[in-house]
C-alpha cells in the first residue's frame, strides 16, 4: 500500500455490531478454565490514559479463575532494555507500541507475529489499519494531529492546514520539535502540502521557513501557549487539544484538509511471555466494541480501529465520525522516515535552537 496517500477506510463506523462480532466479541471460552495462578504483566499507559486497560483487566480477573493482571506504566522503567536482556521468559507479556517503536520492535525481534486465529476479533479492525501492523499485533488505537487554536485569538475557525500561513498569524503559529512524533508528523503534512513527501521533505522546510513558527518542546509547552495567548494555532494530538478543552481552557480542535495525521497504537505479544493464550484474551479483549467505546470516551479519545463502534458523541470534535472524515486520515510512511530521523532533529534543531 502507498502510505503516503489518503487513506480509504471504507464504513468503519458504519457496518454496526452484526454476525461479524458474535461469538468472538468478547471471552474466548476456551480461557476461561481454572488455570491455577497465574500473572499477565501488561506494559500499559501513565496516569489516567491507563483506566480503560484497568477496566479491561478487571474484567478478565473476574472471568478467569486465579489470574492476576498487572498493569506497567511504560514511562516507569526501560522497558525495552528489560525485555531484550531477559534471558529465558520475558519479564513482561504484552505492549503496546505507537508506529515507529512498533517497527523497530518487529526490526529487533522482540515482538512476535500475530497468530490472527487466536485472536478472532483481529478480524473486525479495519483492513486499512491491519494491513500497517505488517503482520505484527494488532491496531487498537489511533491518535491525530490536527490544528489546535485558541478560540479567543482566531476570528475564523482553521478548516486547512493552509490556514497556519495566513498573514494575521504571523509570529503567532506553534509548531512542535521535531524530535516527537508529532513534529515530525506536522512536518510530513506540511511538506506534502507544498507537493512533497516523506521522501522529499524540502517542501516543508521552506513551508517552515515561510511561517517562522513558536516552537514548543512538547504537547503540554504548546497547549501552555495557547493558554498564556504567546500562540494562537499549533499542530497538536488530538486527545492534548481535548484534555485542555476538559479543563475549560478556550482551545478547541480542527481536522484539517485535506487531512489529519493518524498514528496508531499497535499492541503485540512480546517474545517470550509465558503465557501466549492470556495475551491472546488481551489483544482479543481490547478489540471487543465494549472496550472501543469505553476507551474512545471521553476523557481518553483513543480513537476506534474496529468497524462499527460509534464514536461517542463526545468524542466528536476529536475523531472522525463520518466515513468522508474517515477517508481523509492520511498515515505517514514511518519506514521511509525512520532512516532520516537523526539527521531530520539535527536539522531542525540548529535552524530553530
Amino acid at each position: 500500500m502507498n502510505r503516503t496517500k489518503h487513506m480509504t477506510l471504507s464504513r468503519r463506523h458504519f457496518l454496526g455490531t452484526g454476525a461479524a462480532l458474535g461469538a468472538a466479541t468478547f471471552a474466548m471460552p476456551g480461557i476461561l478454565r481454572a488455570q491455577g495462578s497465574r500473572e499477565l504483566i501488561v506494559v500499559s499507559f501513565a496516569g489516567q490514559l491507563q483506566e480503560p486497560h484497568r477496566w479491561l483487566a478487571d474484567q478478565m480477573e473476574a472471568d478467569i479463575s486465579g489470574l492476576t493482571v498487572r498493569l506497567v506504566p511504560s514511562e516507569s522503567q526501560d522497558i525495552v532494555a528489560q525485555i531484550k536482556a531477559a534471558q529465558g521468559f520475558s519479564p513482561y507479556d504484552v505492549m503496546p507500541n505507537g508506529e515507529p517503536p512498533h517497527l523497530i520492535a518487529q526490526t529487533e525481534g522482540y515482538i512476535v507475529p500475530l497468530d490472527a486465529a487466536a485472536v478472532p476479533n483481529a478480524a473486525n479492525v479495519d483492513p486499512k489499519f491491519m494491513e500497517l501492523a505488517n503482520g505484527f499485533g494488532v491496531p487498537t488505537s489511533y491518535s491525530l494531529i490536527g490544528i489546535a487554536y485558541n478560540e479567543a485569538m482566531v476570528d475564523t475557525p482553521p478548516t486547512s492546514w493552509e490556514d497556519l500561513f495566513a498573514p494575521e498569524l504571523k509570529g503567532k503559529v506553534g509548531f512542535p520539535r521535531a524530535s516527537s512524533n508529532l513534529g515530525l508528523g506536522a512536518l510530513v503534512a506540511m511538506a506534502r502540502l507544498r507537493g512533497g513527501s516523506e521522501s522529499d521533505l524540502e517542501p516543508g522546510w521552506a513551508a517552515l521557513e515561510e511561517l517562522q513558527p513558536v516552537i514548543g518542546r512538547s504537547p503540554s509547552q504548546l497547549i501552555q501557549m495557547l493558554e498564556r495567548e504567546e500562540i494562537a494555532m499549533a499542530p497538536i494530538w488530538n486527545n492534548d487539544a481535548a484534555g485542555a478543552a476538559g479543563k475549560g481552557l478556550p482551545i478547541r480542535f480542527v481536522m484539517p484538509d485535506p487531512g489529519p495525521i493518524v498514528v496508531l497504537s499497535m499492541t503485540s505479544q512480546i517474545k517470550g511471555t509465558q503465557h501466549p493464550d492470556l495475551v491472546h484474551e488481551w489483544m482479543n479483549r481490547l478489540l471487543s466494541p465494549e472496550y472501543q467505546a469505553r476507551a474512545a470516551d471521553a476523557p481518553y479519545f483513543f480513537g476506534p480501529t474496529v468497524t462499527g463502534v460509534e464514536v461517542p458523541s463526545a468524542a466528536a470534535e476529536y475523531t472522525p465520525t463520518t466515513p468522508e472524515a474517515m477517508a481523509k486520515l492520511q498515515t505517514v510512511d514511518w519506514s521511509v522516515i525512520a532512516p532520516q530521523r537523526g539527521e531530520i532533529v539535527d536539522r531542525f534543531d540548529r535552524t530553530y535552537s
